[in-house]
């Protein structure tokens, strides 16, 4: 399916007499800035550089969701399917609201040269993903999604040791990761995006056949960490040309699946499993 590109406010961003001194400063960590122009371009990159990886109305469900969720926790309803993942309702919410506000910080890692479009809404499988609206912008940022990304792995990285789920999560995080990446399609303008139900479908089926016990910890761990590295880092050398001012690893094109897998496949996993692992949070 070929993505299409709507309310478009310009083809790309002109390159500017700055963006050398952008870019050098951008790698260096922002402590060298040649002049005052290019300290504020970096400063204006920065700023630039951070926003919600969906629009408005498709962010707004995710919260929306995210509301569903607490009431029916709090009346009950979906209480174990959270204890059996192995952590509070208090903390599980905690992880969640940290997900949905961590998706619009992103962390720069590197920039890769090239023109980069800007201020577009790109449709991928009913799915309304933002290029933000940029200018003096250097290349593409690959950057570090701190909601979709940071938060996941350290998670998982937690249920890993909490339960010792070394060579199961290995296991379910690298079938998911082929399934995804066969899936993964570069979008120009946004880096890499997958079809939002996929994660999800794959986690809640593989969870069950690997551990019944374990189903809710393995399905977050491999939804997670299968999507990511599925998705985003083994691509990564398709970023180069997609024209995306943010290739955002668990950002844009991956976040609206890792939140739902959070969301859906754990509580699918949890509410089937047959025991109840002691919450520590």
């Amino acid at each position: 399916m070929v993505p299409r590109r709507r309310c478009p406010a310009s083809a790309y961003a002109k390159a500017s007499a700055d963006s050398v001194a952008v870019r050098r400063s951008f790698s260096e960590g922002g402590h060298k800035a040649g002049h005052d122009e290019s300290e504020e371009a970096a400063f204006r990159m920065n700023s630039q550089m951070h926003y919600l990886p969906l629009t408005p109305g498709l962010f707004a469900v995710l919260v929306f969701m995210f509301g569903v969720l607490i009431i029916l926790i709090q009346l009950r309803v979906l209480r174990y399917a959270y204890l059996k993942l192995g952590i509070s309702p208090g903390a599980a919410m905690l992880l969640l609201f940290g997900s949905l506000i961590g998706s619009y910080f992103n962390i720069p890692i590197t920039v890769l040269p090239g023109p980069v479009a800007t201020g577009e809404v790109i449709d991928f499988y009913g799915m309304r993903y933002v290029v933000p609206l940029v200018n003096s912008w250097p290349g593409t940022v690959l950057a570090v999604n701190v909601g979709g990304a940071v938060i996941p792995t350290l998670m998982s990285a937690y249920l890993m040791m909490r339960y010792q789920l070394w060579g199961r999560a290995a296991i379910a995080a690298a079938i998911i990761a082929v399934v995804i990446h066969s899936a993964a399609t570069p979008v120009h303008g946004v880096g890499i995006a997958v079809p939002v139900f996929a994660p999800v479908v794959v986690t809640a089926i593989l969870a069950f056949i690997l551990s019944r016990e374990y189903a809710a910890p393995l399905a977050y761990i491999g939804g997670s960490m299968g999507t990511l590295i599925g998705a985003d880092l083994t691509n990564l050398d398709k970023i180069t040309g997609l024209g995306a001012p943010v290739a955002s690893i668990g950002g844009a094109g991956t976040f609206d699946g890792i939140f739902l897998t959070g969301i859906l496949a754990v509580l699918l996993a949890g509410i089937a499993s047959p025991s109840r692992p002691r919450p520590v949070w």
